[in-house]
């Protein structure tokens, strides 16, 4: 991987951005919208920020990545990142609601942020950080709770979806959605890219953005929401949404031998002319047209179509899972802190401002 140093500084007037430069010793290829600038120690490069909408995702690292992830928010955050200056989060704080294995999220942290760049995001294009590491996320959800009333917290599907399931909710999930708006306001954030079933998330960041301005003037931009229409939602061995939580899922990064023993594990559905949670699957990986003759073809044979499987994800993983074996615990932390020293630049700028509006700065 090749080395940078990286240096954010804030324009005079703390309501700019702040430009991020990355000094490069040898000759690089020039990013469309990077602009050139000579130095005499050698070549600054920056993004053109003024010029390109903020976009901001994050996966929560409470356990291990399988193919719906990557399939149903990693590609599609692959395919457009670059057209936007992109942020990219370990919710590590998020994970405590229900991780309380230490060891297993320090791991799962490192897992994220190598999949990241496994995957393809570049971490000079991108900024890759930790939630933990950017102390002012914690700080601002406090304002914003103080701000919002419990019964509009109650609304929150995440904390519904718990009690109606009889189960106990502690105080963290129930205070998620604002931490989560601060995730995405501290950015000036122009979009979130969601599913269709995540709307609540950029309500609840927009509703809180409005409270805040209302209260104390301009502040905080209101986001958006980036629909994915055309996200794969892919099912997991068992028919159901594929989700850690089910227990459902087909490593990412597994061994051949990992991902042949989950796909082998699919129930078979053959209430029609194909295995559906089979089919269901591999239609997320080629398209429909190729598996209408290889189905055809193999009518009844469902351990010769699981086999199809195993191979289509296999020849998927294969490339991403070299990279991902490739990355060294060194490597991480140099992406983490590189990644969470470029954010704490614009989320510290971004404080004093709120801090200074809230009256706590003397």
């Amino acid at each position: 991987m090749q080395s940078w140093k990286s240096q954010c500084l804030s324009w005079a007037s703390e309501s700019s951005p702040c430009l991020e430069f990355k000094i490069a010793r040898k000759s690089t290829t020039i990013h469309p919208k990077l602009s050139l600038k000579m130095a005499s120690k050698g070549v600054i490069l920056w993004y053109s920020l003024r010029h390109m909408k903020r976009l901001l995702t994050g996966l929560q690292p409470s356990g291990a990545l399988h193919i719906g992830n990557y399939l149903g928010a990693l590609k599609p955050f692959v395919n457009l990142y670059q057209d936007y200056e992109s942020f990219l989060m370990v919710v590590d704080y998020h994970a405590l609601t229900t991780v309380r294995d230490p060891e297993l999220l320090r791991r799962n942290i490192a897992d994220v942020i190598k999949t990241y760049v496994a995957v393809g995001v570049d971490p000079v294009k991108a900024t890759i950080f930790a939630q933990s590491q950017v102390q002012e996320h914690t700080e601002l959800a406090w304002i914003l709770e103080c701000l919002v009333t419990v019964p509009f917290l109650e609304l929150s599907h995440a904390y519904k979806d718990k009690i109606a399931k009889g189960l106990e909710a502690n105080a963290g999930l129930f205070n998620y959605p604002m931490l989560m708006a601060a995730d995405i306001l501290l950015y000036d954030t122009d979009f979130v890219p969601v599913g269709e079933d995540q709307r609540q998330h950029l309500e609840y960041a927009r509703e809180a953005a409005a409270k805040f301005n209302n209260a104390y003037g301009q502040t905080f931009k209101e986001p958006k929401e980036m629909i994915q229409k055309e996200i794969a939602v892919v099912p997991g061995v068992d028919g159901k949404k594929m989700s850690k939580s089910y227990g459902n899922t087909i490593p990412l990064f597994g061994s051949k031998d990992e991902i042949a023993k989950a796909v082998m594990s699919i129930v078979t559905d053959s209430s029609g002319e194909k295995p559906v949670h089979v089919w269901n699957i591999h239609k997320a990986l080629r398209p429909e047209a190729e598996l209408e003759s290889l189905y055809a073809a193999h009518a009844g044979k469902y351990k010769a179509l699981k086999e199809a499987l195993v191979e289509d994800i296999d020849a998927l993983v294969s490339p991403m899972r070299e990279t991902y074996n490739a990355l060294g615990d060194a490597d991480v932390r140099q992406i983490l802190k590189d990644g969470s020293d470029r954010a704490r630049g614009y989320a510290s700028s971004k404080m004093r401002d709120v801090r200074k509006k809230v009256g706590v700065t003397i």
